[in-house]
């Protein structure tokens, strides 16, 4: 029933191995030699191997790689290590006795271990009983069911098996290796609690055969005289008393000498062979003399043995008519004319056959099944009994009961341990001469033949035993016998000697299998908790494992009932057998270039019916013990999920996974998504330094708290070089990466790209980054810090290009400002707002990212606040009624306000500041940026300038600006009239796409010229270009031609509104934890740059954390549901 582990004490792991993560398999290829470099100069010399000598570290020759594969052997450890100790002990000799290559075949390596393993107790103790019940048909299909399963999950296995080396640990290193070390922990551990509850349920069957057909006078409790549920009750304890003495015995035999175990096996499979060899002896003597075993009848009503001893009422001695002691328990004397009970009286009685052989015909009797309720009294069929129904059962301690209520499903969850142990072959692989052959051959030769055993027991049983004696669970009808053992011949007590001591046997392989595979869970470190069950003495003997193998065992002697511990164990290796079928299943459909089993018959479409069939019969034996078993399955799944050793063992579910993702991957690409179901899919842009650090690790924490944990995130890099010269930098920059996604707790990818030019790298990951239609959607970069130095001018530059990049390929764009300053995902705000700044209308994405980003615990507690401008023709009542008619649609709760933005005059401030940014970005082109002394020259002169701007008093410079426009700006009326009547516009956007929010970071990469973004939003108009390059252009023949020239009033009108805005902003946001507000689009041409990143500054100046946003040309928030 059981598998015998015995062999496979370390799994995976030698005894010194630990769980840390490695893999525990001896390799004989490539690396697994310490051979030094001389040696392999030597080993290489004079072979004709000039041209590889430079690979020769990690490509071997083909000679010595052959050889390292022929003197491969993985011997199992444990309880050879444990008799190589004591034998070392013993003095017999001072060093270590060198260990054998395995010399197993499959007879005795295979096919033996699992007969005594498959047969056991259920054969001697249950199987006449479920015949009797069940009936013939009824059993036959039981029996045809759970053999047909375990002959499916066989040929599962041998694929397995044989599709490369199989180390010690049997089934767990199997299912392990294929579906993963999630499935593998949660499946080994189901296999470990099935193998100790059959030691507890061959204990209990032990005790039975001894209290109960041994050695009765042995009971603490006493039965004789009690009744009912007191009898019950006192069998049961007994059994616990027992059971504990007898599991204490056998762990302590564990304990101190595992080698006599495993000598002994030989002795107990022995005893199993002649008492099965017996009953068909039996079944043959049957059909020539059947032996005398006389039941007793009332009626059709089978008594109790020991309730008579002859069976009659009266008999007659000395002509003088005596009563018997049968009279005397259903009558209240002894005299003839005593009052009896009416039933004793009305009907006779007679005796039978209790085997009348196999030529007798009762298999017609037997065919079809009785099941009985608790308490009912045994009836042979066909016999007529008068009954009165009025009159109630007395004396019914007389008779032979029912113990237990019994119905189909219940019999299919007592037999099914009957036909587990099929494992046992595969346990012992390290043993086997030639484990690829052997284990096909000798498990499936060994289930057929006990399958064979079985059927043709079923149909025996129901042809030589009569039905009432089958339907006796305890022999209490035959006079205490066994009743498999009123079959056999010689003697009944061949059966029961022999049975008793097969069950202690198959008790101590359990105690002696289920710590070992324990241990090597353990020494896998996939389960954390259980690591110290991986330790034990020195020799390997798994202690600490054994002691809860104990505990766990008790527990099911506490239950003391075979009848209820049975489909305890039947759950878990039913689990077992399913994932077997599964793994088999999986690895044959995936065609994983990998599977290449010897053995060739197999099938996916059997893998899956073994499975079905491993399933229903789970929930067919007990639904509720199904439950719990794929319940604490399921728990230890998670648990190794979320906190268990990450594996790597090219297990199948990884290649379910691929698939998956395959599929998923070519669904996304027949069409771009609804608006329902957009998601910001983000790529942040993150720099490295020369160490390969990243420097704006804020950036990840806050595309952590726009996701909430969860979607897509692509983080990349660009390294500057070549790929065969950077390399090295670039695998650093990429654990740095994830090392920070790991630390910031960011689910997605990482990607470096090396480049020559970082400008380039950039844009390739913009280009390239993610896979069919799984790509981003939004970019997230930082904004370029010290951007006005001259040493930083190279960021701002690449910092436009990427804002063009993203409108061109129409990607939303956000733009984290003072990063520094946002919160980590370890800071809470318990209270203040999230203002948006509703300037333009982006398709719904400054809407959105607030929505995100309050999902978060960081900015859970902050309110949103929505504020729009409305221009002097519009209704700002109106617009904040539509406003918040908007927001209910879309579901999102937030204040609303609608600013007024009154027409004013452009103040001489304004003006100057757009004359200084002017001049000096005219510097700027004049001067080559490549040579240091004229960067400095730059800076000199633009400083002055600035700080001359600055110690001017506002007031003095709208009197000034006055007195000016009488010369400079009356020359040009039409100028002016443009700038006057342009001054109401507080539009700073006038593209008409917008759209996508995400969260990337800068790249502070240097920038080669692209094309000019088209479609995007505008600072320049062709006009106000012409008319600033055709000024400029006559200046430059002279560098103080530049303090004379006149600002661009286009520029003048934009520095007006960024300035307008900005006043309003902090006005409004200056208390605000975060300000989202639409991010203006570059200019087309590149001769504004300077000016641009001037407007964005200004726009944002005096607030704390601004995130600038530009849509992706896309609605990405709807009101529909």
């Amino acid at each position: 029933m059981l598998n015998n582990i015995t062999d496979c004490e370390e799994g995976e792991g030698g005894p010194n191995s630990q769980g840390d993560g490695n893999p525990k398999e001896s390799s004989p290829f490539i690396n697994s030699s310490a051979a030094s470099d001389a040696e392999k100069s030597q080993q290489y010399d004079g072979k004709n191997m000039a041209l590889f000598e430079e690979e020769m570290d990690t490509s071997p020759m083909v000679s010595s790689l052959l050889s390292s594969l022929a003197n491969y052997s993985n011997l199992p450890t444990g309880s050879k290590e444990h008799e190589e100790e004591e034998y070392n002990e013993e003095g017999a000799r001072p060093s270590k006795k060198p260990v054998k290559a395995p010399q197993l075949g499959t007879l005795m390596g295979v096919y033996l271990p699992c007969i005594q393993n498959i047969f056991g107790v259920i054969l001697f103790l249950r199987m006449t009983w479920m015949v009797g019940v069940g009936g013939v048909l009824g059993s036959f299909i039981i029996v045809f069911m759970c053999c047909s399963t375990t002959m499916l999950t066989a040929i599962s296995m041998s694929a397995i098996a044989t599709n490369g080396v199989v180390p010690a640990g049997g089934s767990y290193y199997m299912i392990s290796r294929s579906l993963g070390p999630e499935f593998g922990g949660a499946v080994g551990i189901c296999f470990y609690l099935g193998t100790t509850f059959a030691g507890a349920m061959y204990i209990l069957g032990c005790i039975e055969i001894l209290l109960i057909y041994i050695i009765p006078q042995a009971a603490i409790f006493q039965i004789e005289g009690l009744e009912g549920p007191e009898a019950e009750a006192a069998l049961l304890n007994n059994m616990r008393v027992y059971g504990t003495i007898v599991l204490s015995f056998m762990s302590l035999v564990v304990f101190v000498g595992v080698k006599y175990v495993n000598k002994l096996a030989l002795v107990f499979l022995a005893c199993v062979i002649l008492s099965i060899l017996s009953v068909y002896a039996g079944v043959i003597k049957t059909a020539i003399d059947p032996p005398v075993f006389p039941v007793c009848l009332l009626g059709n009503r089978t008594l109790l043995s020991k309730g008579y001893d002859v069976c009659a009422k009266v008999i007659e001695i000395d002509n003088e008519t005596v009563t018997t002691k049968l009279w005397m328990s259903f009558c209240d004397s002894e005299s003839l004319n005593a009052t009896c009970d009416e039933y004793f009286i009305n009907n006779n009685v007679t005796e039978i056959q209790g085997i009348p052989g196999v030529m007798s015909g009762i298999l017609a009797e037997n065919l079809f099944g009785n099941y009985l309720e608790k308490g009912v009294i045994l009836e042979k069929r066909g016999l007529v009994s008068d009954v009165d129904p009025d009159s109630p059962t007395i004396s019914s301690n007389r008779y032979v009961l029912a113990d237990i209520s019994s119905f189909f499903t219940l019999l299919v969850g007592i037999y099914f341990p009957s036909v587990t142990g099929i494992m046992a072959g595969s346990n012992r692989s390290g043993d086997l001469r030639d484990a690829q052959k052997s284990i096909p051959i000798g498990t499936i030769a060994a289930i057929t033949t006990t399958s064979t055993v079985y059927i043709s027991s079923v149909v025996l049983f129901g042809a030589c035993i009569e039905g009432v004696v089958l339907r006796d669970k305890f022999g209490e009808g035959v006079s205490g016998n066994l009743v498999i053992g009123t079959l056999a011949w010689p003697s009944p007590w061949v059966i029961v000697i022999g049975s008793f001591f097969s069950t202690c046997g198959a008790g101590l392989q359990s105690l002696t299998g289920a710590p070992r595979l324990l241990q090597a869970i353990s020494r896998d470190g996939i389960i954390p908790f259980l690591r110290v069950f991986g330790h034990g003495k020195e020799n390997g003997e798994p202690t600490w494992a054994l002691l809860l193998t104990v505990s766990i065992c008790e527990i099911g002697i506490l239950i003391a009932s075979l009848d209820s511990v049975a489909p305890i164990l039947s759950m878990f290796f039913l689990m077992c057998y399913m994932f077997v079928n599964l793994a088999c299943a999986l690895q044959t459909l995936l065609r994983t270039p990998n599977w290449r089993p010897r053995f060739k018959f197999y099938h996916w479409a059997l893998s899956f019916l073994g499975m079905s069939l491993c399933l229903s019969l789970m929930f067919i034996c007990s639904w509720y013990y199904a439950i719990i078993a794929m319940g604490i399955a399921t728990c230890i799944y998670k648990y190794i999920e979320f906190r268990g050793a990450e594996k790597e063992w090219g297990d199948g579910i990884r290649g379910i996974s691929l698939s998956a993702a395959r599929f998923a991957l070519m669904r996304l690409e027949e069409g771009p998504p609804h608006t329902k179901n957009w998601r910001p899919q983000i790529l942040v842009l993150l720099s490295v330094d020369a160490e390969q650090n990243v420097e704006q690790p804020r950036l990840l924490s806050l595309a952590n708290q726009l996701k909430a944990g969860k979607g897509l995130t692509i983080v990349g890099t660009a390294v500057h070089g070549t790929f065969l010269d950077n390399h090295t930098e670039a695998q650093r920059a990429d654990q740095s990466l994830r090392k920070l996604m790991e630390t910031e707790k960011v689910k997605g990818f990482s990607q470096v790209v090396i480049s020559s030019n970082l400008r380039d790298g950039t844009s390739h990951l913009i280009q390239l980054g993610g896979l069919g239609g799984l790509k981003h959607n939004t970019v997230m970069v930082s904004w370029p810090r010290n951007w006005k130095q001259p040493e930083f001018h190279q960021q701002f530059r690449n910092f436009i290009e990427v804002v063009r990049e993203t409108t061109v390929a129409s990607l939303a764009l956000l733009v984290p400002k003072n990063i520094s300053s946002y919160p980590s995902n370890g800071e809470r705000f318990t209270e203040g707002h999230i203002d948006v700044w509703w300037i333009v209308h982006d398709g719904g994405m400054l809407m959105l990212l607030p929505f995100l980003l309050r999902q978060h615990k960081v900015w859970r507690k902050c309110k949103m606040r929505i504020f729009t401008v409305a221009q002097i023709d519009d209704n700002s009542i109106q617009m904040k009624k539509d406003l918040i008619t908007f927001l209910y649609h879309l579901r999102i709760e937030a204040e609303v306000e609608v600013v007024e933005m009154l027409e004013g005059d452009i103040s001489a401030y304004t003006y100057e500041k757009t004359l200084v940014m002017e001049q000096r970005s005219q510097i700027l082109k004049q001067m080559h940026l490549t040579k240091n002394e004229k960067e400095r020259e730059i800076q000199s002169i633009t400083d002055s300038s600035r700080g001359s701007i600055r110690r001017k008093h506002p007031s003095k410079l709208r009197s000034q600006h006055s007195t000016e426009e009488g010369t400079s700006l009356a020359e040009k009326p039409e100028e002016e009239s443009v700038a006057v009547s342009n001054s109401k516009q507080v539009q700073l956007i006038h593209s008409k796409n917008a759209s996508t929010p995400t969260s990337p970071t800068s790249p502070t990469s240097p920038t080669s010229p692209t094309s000019p973004a088209g479609g995007a939003a505008t600072w320049t108009d062709n006009k106000g270009a012409d008319k600033g390059r055709n000024l400029l252009a006559g200046n430059q023949e002279s560098g103080r031609d530049l303090f004379n020239m006149k600002p661009n009033q286009t520029d003048v009108r934009r520095m007006h509104t960024a300035m307008r805005l900005n006043e309003v902003i902090t006005k409004k946001s200056k208390e605000a934890k975060l300000v989202l507000l639409n991010m203006p689009g570059p200019p087309k041409n590149r001769v504004g740059n300077e000016n641009y990143m001037e407007f964005l500054e200004v726009l944002t100046e005096g607030l704390n954390r601004v995130l600038l946003v530009r849509g992706g040309g896309r609605e990405v928030i709807t009101i529909y549901s």
